[in-house]
């Protein structure tokens, strides 16, 4: 039988408890005058353990003997052999000690100890005390200690010797379970002293391994002195590290004649390119007339071809010199097709499962994700490479950019860095405003705009977008361009035009404005759904959107009133005939509508065409249904309503003139810059279009060309070859062209140079939009003029007229209340600075007015890159975790927003640069905060920036570390799954994909024997898909509608197949794995920052 082991041993030592080796040689060596080890490996880091009992000790010698991949000795290649070809010479020695050694100390934990230590190992190595050798002849196992005494006493011994399984590390020392004995008979001591002076002597040189050990710790690890300018541009080369790669590997070769190579858009390429190959999808967002559809053909040659394009049917006209069928033609791109925005059932009828990449123009049109086309652009972008092209992606409503980005991000198992659940993330940012009046709370509300749009940007847009404005284009490319002999022309501000109303008219204007936005106006005509007349059942969507339609109808009614009087002369007689017709049919027992129209409605909102909505009512495309299912308010209502649209019309029957238009024929025939020159007018009726060109036609310029959605295509050869400069036919049948905004994206028109508003351009990108087609890079105009027109009342004042201007404005947004911010399309504009909002130049040129610029913090790492080549291959070479530190004003240290206030920080303070896979964060710490704060890049970069010549500052480590600690923790906290943006597959609780989700999972489902293994399998892909948001809103619906009609397994799984699966499975594989371990998290760089004395 066994015998039990003594409970204290008395010479092993186990590291169980306090019987370690490193108790044992806190005991032993302050007696102690020579110290030996022979090691396996050793870790410099680990030495802060030992060097306080090491500081009596005279000589220290370490002899390191094992091969070990991961430590100082390890990666030494010692031949079996022992032929001198073979053992490795002292400079491999060295390259590769360094090697090993800057790698131990970059994974070393960030400790105030270990730096002490090391600090104390390299101080005792150039003193003399402490020597390292290695040992490079065979492989040695053993692992010892040899402790001398200066002279033996009664007291203490002739020597110790420990032995036994640890090396001289952290986990030797302390941390593994080992077994080592403790001898200290005189002849154990002497033979163990002899057996290391024998291997010493054989070791390398002791000169080559010290300067090796202390170059390293010295100039190449984390404890070197770096400069703050190097550690400045380290901080710009790991943030960009994705776009300074090769751009000549660029396929820019055979391009169209006559196409001019300009380095930004072959910089956008690049950017984009990586973000593609990143994240599956790309914004390309420049502003108007930067050359988008060049730079996607660009793009397009890149990739493997098969390039599905989807645009407006106004941009893919092959005459057009600009069109992307013209384009795609010109660049060769292989294996591509154009479809329009309105065939997409046509497309997914005929297959899209030979493309690899959808290019989507004017993706804004998509802001929605509740319109049966958005569900269709769903379908066809599963499993593909997205590339999104728009000016104005966004207009301050983040679900507007939310439902395009989810064409190519998954919702709920998002590939963004640090925002796995997009879904809860944009939910994070409505709960910030929520609860907050547009009006009433009005700056609070901006604040927390203004607060979301810079989340949004660090967090979304920064790694999906790419977008430049003019003025950085100019800045940082302006000498390209002058090589290219191109640049853009001056934009002047917008100049206002006021035509002044008579009394009468003033009066008839304001009464009319007035009634129809009045409480007492229904409009009930356009929801007859409404609850409050519908009697019967109906979807809650259906009527939302016939309240969305009605709001809409006075909206457009609005807006034609300022529009021209024809226009809204001719609306509101078509508004008197549609109610005369609504109440006839309801006398005879009918109620017509469409449950459909709201969700056409919706699709034309998107695309701002007023006019297609106009034409849809007017159709009268609708179901029959029984008045007996309404009340009688419906007809009291219509009927009410009727009654002020005819009191209205009997106002307008006192308009003798149209005051707008003498105003404009006074311009048109006495302003010099209207008299000869080209001029684009813009409308955003048709009506209004069609009325003016005829009046211009007939009384001031026969060379005038109308153009709207029904023009032929006739007419758009002839706005091509009169206003297109790249037209290859160019001519002069016209002088001025007025259009609707069928022309206001995507073409060209910078034959002219002045663009004309003849109604207000309430939301200011559309009046971007417009000025963009004649603010193109490479105009041979040098300015750009632009005029807006605004009702105004008699005078001869300009100020007075000027400020009566900005009366009428304040009442058209006062009058329609909340719902103004469809007036204005959602941009964040009170009412009292909309006048000058729209008459400021950068409304025109779309240019925000101070761009705070990542280029340009690009481009200097760039410049450091073409210019200075060994300079950056040093850049590169410094490790993670360097650090230097630098003297800042404390004003100029500012803290991030919180709670929309500046919060200033004190000094000392550290800021550190962290990474988790491809996320990058920054924070800060100071002695005066609990926690650190997060900072944007933008910050970060005003800080550390700096020039070659200021010099790097002490780092007191005992200030240091604290504040390091602090900036770790923080980002911990930050990098935590847990919380919900870092979660996957939470769907909300009550959705219907939550209802579908508990119907698959049920245990009657997933065990019911009807169900084949191919069934569950596919039921288990289904669930997968939906539970990550992929499919449609619409799809989902329909699905949900459908199950709720079966409990039958067998049933569920045909319903599925039938609607998700055909259209859906191919994209079920997502680019990451949810249940994947997390990046690991590393510090980058450390500034120390001081306050000057």
């Amino acid at each position: 039988m066994p015998t039990s082991a003594p409970v204290t041993p008395k010479k092993f030592l186990t590291n169980q408890g306090e019987n370690t080796l490193s108790k044992r040689l806190e005991t032993i060596l302050p007696k102690t005058q020579d110290f030996a080890c022979l090691v396996g490996y050793f870790f410099i880091s680990g030495f802060f353990q030992l060097y306080p009992a090491l500081e009596p000790v005279k000589n220290i010698r370490i002899l390191i003997g094992l091969k070990n991949e991961q430590v100082v000795y390890g990666l030494l290649q010692i031949a079996n052999d022992g032929s001198e070809e073979s053992v490795p010479s002292t400079l491999e020695i060295r390259k590769t000690l360094g090697g090993m050694l800057l790698s131990e100390l970059i994974q070393s934990q960030d400790s105030l100890a270990i730096e002490i230590g090391i600090r104390k190992f390299i101080e005792w190595i150039r003193s003399g005390k402490l020597e390292v050798k290695l040992y490079r002849e065979q492989n040695i196992h053993a692992k010892i200690y040899i402790m001398t005494p200066e002279q033996p006493t009664l007291n203490v011994c002739h020597g110790y010797v420990i032995t036994g399984s640890s090396n001289l590390s952290h986990s030797g020392l302390q941390g593994n379970l080992e077994f080592n004995v403790l001898l200290n008979e005189p002849e154990d001591h002497d033979y163990a002293l002899h057996r290391f002076n024998e291997l010493w002597a054989n070791a390398v040189d002791v000169k080559d391994i010290h300067e090796t050990i202390i170059n390293v710790v010295e100039k190449e690890s984390p404890f070197a002195f770096f400069t703050p300018y190097q550690l400045y541009l380290k901080f710009l080369a790991d943030y960009f590290r994705d776009y300074l790669g090769d751009r000549s590997r660029l396929n820019i070769e055979n391009l169209p004649q006559n196409f001019k190579k300009l380095q930004y858009q072959e910089d956008a390429v690049f950017t984009a390119q990586q973000m593609l190959k990143s994240y599956g999808g790309v914004f390309i967002s420049d502003v108007v007339g930067l050359g988008k559809t060049f730079m996607s053909a660009l793009l397009a040659l890149q990739l493997d071809g098969r390039c599905l394009v989807i645009a407006p049917p106004s941009l893919l006209d092959e005459n057009s010199p600009g069109s992307w069928t013209r384009v795609f033609r010109d660049f060769c791109i292989p294996g591509h097709k154009c479809i329009s925005i309105g065939k997409l059932d046509e497309a997914l009828k005929q297959g899209v499962g030979f493309y690899k990449y959808v290019f989507i123009d004017e993706s804004h049109r998509f802001k929605g994700d509740l319109t049966q086309r958005y569900e269709l652009l769903t379908r066809i972008c599963q499993n593909k490479g997205v590339i999104l092209v728009s000016a104005t992606p966004y207009n301050n409503t983040l679900d507007d950019i939310y439902s395009q980005l989810k064409l190519f991000q998954p919702p709920r198992n998002s590939t963004l860095p640090g925002l796995r659940n997009l879904e809860a993330f944009f939910d994070s940012l409505r709960k910030r405003i929520k609860g907050l009046h547009r009006l009433d709370d009005a700056e609070k509300y901006v604040a927390a705009v203004e607060q979301n749009a810079q989340e949004f940007r660090n967090s979304v847009l920064k790694y999906i977008m790419v977008r430049r404005t003019r003025r950085e284009i100019e800045q940082f490319y302006g000498e390209d361009l002058k090589k290219q002999k191109m640049g853009f022309p001056q934009v002047n501000d917008p100049v206002p035009l006021l035509y002044q109303l008579n009394a009468t008219e003033s009066a008839i204007f304001s009464s009319t404005l007035q009634r129809i936005t009045s409480a007492d106006f229904h409009y009930a005509r356009y929801q007859p759904l409404n609850p409050l007349y519908y009697t019967a059942a109906i979807e809650d969507r259906v009527v939302q959107g016939q309240r969305n339609l009605a709001t809409f109808m006075k909206i457009l009614l609005v807006k034609r009133l300022e529009s021209s009087f024809y226009a809204f002369q001719q609306t509101l007689s078509r508004f008197i005939k549609s109610h005369e017709l609504v109440l006839h049919a309801f006398d005879d027992g009918f109620v017509y509508t469409s449950k459909k129209h709201s969700r056409k409605v919706l699709e034309f909102l998107e695309e701002g065409d007023d006019d297609a909505i106009d034409d849809l009512i007017q159709q009268e495309k609708a179901e029959k249904f029984s008045a007996v299912n309404f009340t009688p308010f419906f007809r009291q209502h219509v009927a009410s309503d009727l009654a002020i649209l005819r009191d209205i019309q009997q106002l307008w029957t006192g308009i003798q003139r149209d005051p707008k238009w003498l105003e404009f024929k006074r311009e048109l025939t006495t302003q010099a810059n209207f008299k000869n020159s080209k001029l684009i007018i813009f409308s955003e009726f048709a009506d209004t279009a069609r009325y003016l060109a005829e009046c211009i036609k007939a009384e001031v310029e026969a060379k005038t060309l109308h153009f709207s959605s029904a023009s032929s295509p006739e007419q758009r050869l002839a706005v091509i070859a009169n206003f297109d400069a790249n037209s290859s036919e160019e001519r002069d049948d016209y002088r001025i062209l007025v259009t609707t905004d069928v022309l206001a994206e995507g073409v060209n028109l910078h034959r002219s140079a002045t663009v004309i508003n003849y109604d207000i351009p309430w939301n200011p990108s559309r009046m971007m939009q417009r000025v963009g087609r004649v603010n193109r890079v490479g105009t041979k105009f040098k300015t750009i003029f632009t005029y807006n027109f605004f009702p105004t009342d008699e005078g001869n004042d300009q100020i007075a007229l000027t400020e009566a201007a900005k009366s009428k404005i304040h009442a058209f947004i006062t009058l329609l209340g909340n719902d103004a911010r469809l007036l204005t399309g959602d941009e964040e504009i009170t009412s009292h600075n909309l006048f000058d909002r729209i008459n400021s130049r950068q409304a025109a040129e779309g240019d925000p007015a101070e761009p705070k610029s990542e280029l340009k913090y690009l481009r200097q790492i760039l410049d450091v890159k073409e210019q200075q080549p060994e300079l950056f291959q040093r850049i590169l070479a410094l490790p993670r975790k360097a650090r230097s530190s630098r003297i800042v004003a404390p004003a100029s240290c500012r803290c991030a927003l919180e709670n929309g206030q500046d919060v200033r920080t004190s000094l000392p303070a550290v800021i550190t640069y962290f990474r988790q896979g491809r996320l990058d964060k920054f924070f800060r710490a100071d002695g005066s905060n609990i926690y650190a704060e997060e900072l944007d890049f933008f910050t970060t970069a005003e800080i550390l920036e700096t020039t070659a010549n200021e010099s790097r500052q002490d780092i007191p480590p005992e200030q240091f570390y604290p504040l390091l600690d602090k900036n770790k923790n923080s980002f911990l906290s930050a990098t935590t799954p847990g919380v919900d943006t870092l979660s996957s597959g939470i769907v909300a609780g009550g959705s219907h994909e939550a209802n579908i989700l508990k119907r698959l999972r049920a245990k009657e489902f997933r065990n019911s024997n009807a169900l084949k293994p191919e069934d569950r399998k596919f039921a288990a892909e289904i669930d997968k898909i939906i539970a990550e948001g992929r499919v449609g809103k619409a799809t989902i619906r329909k699905v949900k509608e459908a199950l709720d009609q079966t409990a039958d397994p067998v049933e569920m799984i045909a319903i599925l197949r039938k609607d998700i699966a055909s259209y859906y499975l191919l994209g079920a594989t997502s680019k990451l794995d949810p249940n994947a371990p997390p990046a690991p998290r590393e510090v980058i760089l450390s500034s120390y920052l001081l306050g000057a004395n």
